[in-house]
């Protein structure tokens, strides 16, 4: 079983056990998907842009880092499967066209 998809049933399994169900329009988890990606960036807001990668492995930033960026796949990965999307295909799709449109440059 893929990783998406177990996710994908757990918060399944999460969300009836707390009847939430009717909270997880798509609106509603795009825009908690907006909030926990700007959670994110709160962590990030005034780091030092030279010194922010090795900043954000430190503690306690880096359990904050690392809390934000859960609370954002599981959000996306929720709001898939509310819209029916298979999110593994789609971000192969996508990085497929984005090759297409970006060709590597020679070495």
């Amino acid at each position: 079983m893929s990783d998406l998809i177990e996710l994908r049933d757990r918060m399944r399994d999460f969300t009836a056990e707390r009847d939430w169900g009717q909270f997880h329009d798509p609106k509603s988890l795009i825009l908690a998907l907006v909030g926990e990606v700007g959670e994110l960036a709160e962590v990030f807001q005034w780091l030092p842009s030279a010194h922010s990668n090795a900043l954000s492995r430190e503690e306690p930033t880096a359990t904050q880092v690392r809390d934000e960026l859960a609370d954002v796949l599981l959000y996306l990965v929720r709001l898939a499967d509310v819209l029916d999307v298979d999110l593994h295909a789609a971000a192969l799709d996508k990085m497929a066209k984005n090759a297409s449109k970006h060709p590597s440059r020679p070495l």
